[in-house]
């Protein structure tokens, strides 16, 4: 049993003073300082000193209630003897307290000023085995290399250990001294039996030694490498003094003597040279092993490798810029007329006007890129060209911030430094294929760099310093504008580029396609030729597109097979004929398009516009006996659907205009089909197509199938102009169509039209459908079967289920 005691061995229930700890757990045997500071635990040591100086401390399971009741408090605590009370300037009281002997809290009384405990001791056993013994030493020999690892424990705590007789005491000392946490400290304190709380300790102790060990590798690792660093900082420093001495410099002082001389040349504004004089001040100061010397040397090179001023010379030749461009590219007047007009303003007025921005919009192959090399090469400018095509992030235009790792300039600059000049011809392509999404509008970026206005002073986000891109000659490329904001589109100066006639086609194959392909085939001493009717079935039958890029794929593979025949030591062909394209290419993959054969009623013939150029439409429209439904198939968008219930609208109110006044057209189901149902169509154009079929139906005239048509059509008849007129009039002319109506507010567009068509085609312009009607339809057919009559033989439908004068429109998508 525990000695020296005296009267405290009854073991009987006693009534003590409550003191409730917030953050701490007392120890029998231990002198432990406290704080108190609320009002009913200053009572409560009020109340002991009045008595005999004990009272009973408990820890609180939660620190932050402050008025603790029974439930708030573990069941174990300590008995304690008041050693000092000493009142504090701020009301609190410091007391010294040394603990007696564990006890068991029976009931927690409210005494109105302060909590008193029911308690009673808790004995353990004071004797010591040879088994405690062993486990003794071994707990003392952790703890003595725990006080040698941790700066926290002082070498005091292990000399109270050391005169610690008991396990229980021994274990008692060090959960003081070692554990921080109150549950770890309370989880001791509630082990009665010495032995087991002197097993539980020294497991305690083997985790704080592991911790301990891993703790002071680590910092042994991290002194080592401070140490490294300043030893290499040291010697450097030693070095840089002894190569001073002898007249030496080091590779650290000739690389920022090299930047500087650099930076120098570079001949850059004000504003870039003062950053780049910065950051070369901040690489000098850097330490050697510093993290951030790669990303500002980097930064410096593309401030020093950036064109600043250096530029070449323009070449101001008209004539030879004019035999550049007539030498690279067939046709395209317009775009041609332009880049020689520019030459002519800069030679005149150099200093006086800004560089246009261009935008070449037309189908694909058709020269646009190509276009960009030969501008450059007809001014004697370096060419670069960036694509645009699924660029979705901002930065891609205008660079990443350099707090991001791995930051580089946007392409524009990059193309810059590329080119090595201030003046290159920059092509941007495709610039209707730009993305948007959650990382920005590039297209918003491209506004700054496309304003002769704002590109003067360029900031890109990584470079951060202003860049002049007004000497820059833009020229960007399209296939289609509808994608291309407004705000962009605005600051572009469009140059359409149309798709080739077969004529063109022809010239440019035997200007630039066959030369080149016979050469790049190994065929040029061969002298291997293509007959006008070979090319022109490789145009008709293997081709249909509005560039050139597979008429030039179907003129390799020709050439292929010739090589293969010559490298083999077979007899070859000298000149390609339309059979022999049959034989080297395969069965047609295209069925030219051709006008009717024969006049027919209710098939009218238009034209279309379409990516590859143009194409014909037949409109087919037949009648039959029904409820007054006007049925659409054949893929019709919905103005082209609006269109159709415009024309049919037409006729009904011209009946008598028209000689079809007898017609009952409740009675009359109208089907309007347009073929190739796999092929969507849309647009207003295909109006008046439509409604010279549907009168052709109404009234049996047939439509002559030599004339192609094209415009909108209103209810009263009126012709609207469409766009796409120089294409519809290169596919009616392709097709051998003779006649073709366009509406007369289109007159303007007819100067875009080759002189051949003009020769070969006989354009009527037509201004109401009247006129129309009077040069497509012919006499009635004799004999033909005549559309259902008002008042005829067939029952009439209920008129209170009649719908509306159309019924419903059938909607039938291929």
């Amino acid at each position: 049993m525990l000695e020296d005691r005296g009267p405290d061995r009854d073991a009987g229930e006693s009534l003590y003073p409550l003191l409730p700890l917030r953050h701490n757990v007392v120890f029998p045997r231990l002198m432990e300082p406290l704080i108190v500071g609320r009002d009913r635990s200053l009572l409560a040591v009020e109340a002991a000193l009045l008595g005999d100086q004990r009272l009973v401390v408990v820890a609180q399971r939660d620190p932050n209630e402050t008025d603790p009741g029974a439930e708030d408090l573990y069941r174990i605590g300590t008995e304690v003897r008041l050693a000092r009370v000493l009142r504090m300037p701020d009301g609190s009281t410091s007391i010294l307290v040394q603990g007696r002997q564990r006890v068991r809290i029976l009931e927690v009384v409210d005494e109105d000023d302060h909590l008193s405990a029911a308690v009673v001791p808790l004995w353990e056993q004071a004797q010591t085995t040879q088994p405690s013994e062993g486990l003794m030493r071994a707990v003392l020999g952790l703890f003595e290399r725990c006080v040698a690892l941790s700066p926290r424990l002082s070498d005091e705590a292990y000399v109270a250990a050391l005169n610690a007789t008991e396990p229980g005491w021994l274990a008692d000392v060090i959960a003081a001294s070692l554990l921080q946490d109150v549950s770890a400290k309370q989880e001791v304190l509630e082990i009665l039996d010495p032995v087991q709380r002197l097993q539980h300790v020294s497991v305690l102790l083997g985790k704080e030694l592991d911790l301990l060990e891993l703790e002071g590798h680590i910092q042994s690792q991290v002194q080592q490498q401070v140490q490294k660093s300043q030893r290499e900082f040291f010697l450097r420093e030693q070095l840089r003094v002894i190569q001073a001495e002898l007249g030496e410099v080091d590779e650290r002082t000739r690389e920022i003597a090299e930047l500087q001389a650099r930076i120098e040349r570079a001949n850059m504004p004000s504003k870039a040279r003062e950053k780049a004089e910065h950051e070369l001040r901040r690489l000098a100061a850097m330490p050697p092993a510093s993290p951030e010397i790669a990303s500002v040397r980097s930064y410096l090179d593309w401030l020093i490798e950036l064109p600043w001023s250096r530029a070449t010379e323009d070449n101001m030749d008209i004539a030879h810029a004019a035999a550049v461009l007539a030498r690279n590219h067939y046709g395209l007047a317009k775009a041609k007329d332009r880049i020689l007009e520019h030459i002519a303003v800069r030679k005149l007025a150099r200093d006086k006007m800004s560089t246009p921005i261009l935008c070449l919009v037309g189908p694909p192959g058709t020269g646009k890129t190509s276009m960009g090399r030969s501008v450059a090469e007809a001014l004697g400018r370096r060419f670069v060209r960036i694509s645009l095509g699924g660029v979705r992030d901002e930065a891609e235009i205008r660079g990443h911030r350099r707090t991001y790792v791995g930051a580089l300039p946007g392409r524009i600059l990059q193309a810059m430094r590329t080119a090595g000049t201030v003046n290159p011809v920059f092509m941007i392509d495709e610039i209707d294929k730009l993305g948007l999404d959650f990382r920005g509008d590039p297209a918003a970026a491209l506004l700054e760099v496309l304003d002769p206005e704002q590109n003067r002073e360029f900031i890109d986000h990584y470079l951060d310093v202003p860049y002049d891109l007004s000497q820059v000659f833009f020229i960007a490329t399209a296939n289609f504008l509808d994608p291309i904001p407004e705000p962009l589109l605005d600051r572009l100066e469009i140059i359409d580029f149309p798709g080739y006639i077969e004529e063109e086609k022809l010239r440019i194959a035997r200007q630039f396609l066959i030369p080149r392909q016979v050469e790049q085939t190994g065929l040029t001493a061969h002298g291997l030729t293509f007959t006008d009717p070979a090319l022109r079935r490789i145009v008709r039958e293997y081709t249909s597109e509005a560039g050139l890029r597979n008429l030039e794929r179907a003129i390799a593979a020709v050439c292929r097979k010739v090589a293969r025949r010559v490298a083999e030591g077979k007899a070859a062909p000298h000149r390609i004929t339309p059979s022999l394209v049959a034989r080297y290419l395969g069965p047609p993959e295209f069925a030219s398009t051709a006008a009717e054969e024969r006049d027919e009623v209710g098939v009218a013939t238009g034209v279309a516009w379409t990516e590859a150029g143009g194409d014909l439409v037949q409109v087919e429209v037949t009648l039959m006996p029904g409820k007054g439904n006007l049925l659409l198939t054949g893929q019709m968008g919905e103005v082209m659907q609006e269109s159709a219930q415009a024309a049919l609208s037409y006729a009904r109110s011209h009946a008598a205009e028209l000689g079809i006044e007898e017609v009952n057209f409740d009675e009359l189901d109208v089907h309007v089909h347009l073929p190739e149902g796999a092929i969507p169509k849309d647009g207003p154009s295909a109006g008046i197509t439509m409604a010279t079929a549907l009168v052709s139906a109404l009234t049996n005239r047939p439509v002559r199938r030599d004339v192609a048509m094209t415009g909108e059509i209103t209810l009263r008849g009126r012709v609207l102009p469409v766009g796409g007129l120089k294409e519809k009039a290169i596919a009616a002319h392709r097709a051998g169509i003779k006649t073709l109506l366009v509406p007369q507010k289109n007159a303007k567009d007819l100067v875009e039209l080759p002189p051949r068509i003009r020769r070969e085609v006989q354009v009527v312009l037509v201004s109401h459908m009247s006129q129309v009607l009077e040069q497509t339809l012919l006499p009635p057919v004799e004999g033909a079967r005549p559309v259902a009559p008002k008042g005829g033989s067939r029952k009439r439908s209920n008129p209170r289920k009649a719908g509306p004068p159309y019924g419903r429109i059938v909607r039938c998508h291929g």
